[in-house]
Formats: C-alpha cells, sequence, structure tokens
C-alpha cells in the first residue's frame, strides 16, 4: 500500500547514471516522472505537459538550463523549480535565482532531501495547510494518509492519487484532462473510463462521510462537504 502524495516532476539531468538513479527512487516514491536531457528537450516537455516541479541541471550539452527556465518564466509558467547543479557558487545560485528558480541544491545531494524540498516548493506554490478536512475525511499531509472518523481510510493506489489530487486544496474544480494527465504517463495514458471507475468507487467508499464528489458537467469533479 502506497501513502504518498503522486506528483509529476520534469527532471532536467544529462547525466544518465544519475537520471536513471533519480528517476528511480522518485519513481519509487510514488511520483511520475518525465525525463529531458537537453534544453531543447526540456523546453518541449515544460511546453506540452504541466508539472508540479522541475528538478533542473543547469549544464547540458546545448546550453545552460537557465534559458529553458527564463523561457517558461517569460510564458508565465510558474511551476516550482528546483536547481541541481554541481555549479555551488555564491554568484551562480544567485543566478539561478534572479532567473526565476525557487530553490537551489548543489550536487553531490541526498535524494531524500531532494523530495523534502519538492513537497515544500509545491505545498508553497498552493499555499497549503498541513492538513484538509471535508466531512469527516481528513487528509494529513505529513504522514501522507487519509482518516475517515479518525480511523485510517485506506486506499488502492491511483484511487488515492485521485482523492489526493481532489483535496489539493479541497473545494477546487479539478478538469478530467487535468486528473489524467496528473495520473498518466508517456507510456500508459489514464482513459476517461478508468478515471470514472475511479470516482464512482471512492464515492461508494466515501458515503456517510459528509464528503461527496460532484461532478460538473463540462467543467470536472469537486470534492465538498455535503448537507
Amino acid at each position: 500500500m502506497r501513502y504518498l502524495p503522486e506528483m509529476r516532476i520534469l527532471l532536467v539531468e544529462d547525466d544518465l547514471t544519475l537520471s536513471l538513479i533519480m528517476r528511480r527512487s522518485l519513481a519509487d516514491a510514488g511520483h511520475l516522472v518525465d525525463w529531458a536531457g537537453t534544453v531543447e528537450q526540456a523546453g518541449f516537455l515544460w511546453r506540452i505537459q504541466e508539472h508540479d516541479a522541475v528538478l533542473l541541471d543547469l549544464s547540458l550539452p546545448d546550453g545552460n538550463g537557465l534559458s529553458a527556465l527564463r523561457q517558461a518564466r517569460a510564458r508565465g509558467d510558474r511551476t516550482p523549480v528546483l536547481v541541481l547543479t554541481a555549479r555551488n557558487r555564491t554568484d551562480e545560485r544567485i543566478q539561478g535565482l534572479d532567473a526565476g528558480a525557487d530553490d537551489y541544491l548543489g550536487k553531490p545531494f541526498d535524494l531524500a532531501e531532494v523530495e523534502a524540498r519538492l513537497r515544500a516548493l509545491v505545498r508553497r506554490r498552493l499555499d497549503l495547510d498541513d492538513q484538509a478536512q471535508v466531512g469527516q475525511l481528513l487528509l494529513d499531509r505529513r504522514s501522507r494518509r487519509f482518516f475517515l472518523s479518525g480511523e485510517a481510510f485506506e486506499l488502492p493506489a491511483r484511487e488515492f492519487d485521485v482523492l489526493w489530487e481532489l483535496m489539493t486544496p479541497p473545494g477546487r474544480v479539478v478538469s478530467k484532462l487535468k486528473l489524467s494527465d496528473k495520473l498518466s504517463n508517456f507510456d500508459e495514458s489514464l482513459g476517461a473510463n478508468a478515471l470514472e471507475a475511479f470516482i464512482s468507487r471512492l464515492r461508494k467508499k466515501l458515503v456517510r462521510s459528509g464528503a461527496g464528489i460532484r461532478t460538473l458537467r463540462g467543467l470536472g469533479y469537486l470534492l465538498e462537504a455535503e448537507a
């Protein structure tokens, strides 16, 4: 059973060995990872796919990673960016932050610290509290678990992911496309029928919880307190 929030992360790193280690580590932690090894690839993936966070190396074969960051910020993209680089001088950290990076971590680094910093950046961007509650359903972000009427509320991985997204934060409409994109990867897409099946199962499990999932035709899903 996995009790980890699933983020969609863009990893920009040209070192094949390091990128493989990071991709495996982040995937094992329950995250979806898109990988780019050049500025050009990073710019393309950054434009076509929404991400929760970007891990950005600076020294890339076709240029400086900051150019991809500047392009993203110029078009209004506010995705949190954690710069990972061997360039750990103060002036280079300042350049990264001035270009729009949210945090900076020099190599070598601890993978657990990378993930912790990513979670902090995403929470800060969404202005999330450590806990969110709708009816008797409680999400504790620190323990990365759901509780229902004070008892642990265990869910299969995909249902967990869907419910986490609907509560991040609660009270907002989440489109079917966003949910599908968030829970899909380039090798396996989450179709509309599968998504509707997850929503249906969650509705049944939330009966008499004081929390319900409402479908807003043409808009998406909304988790809200029931009367």
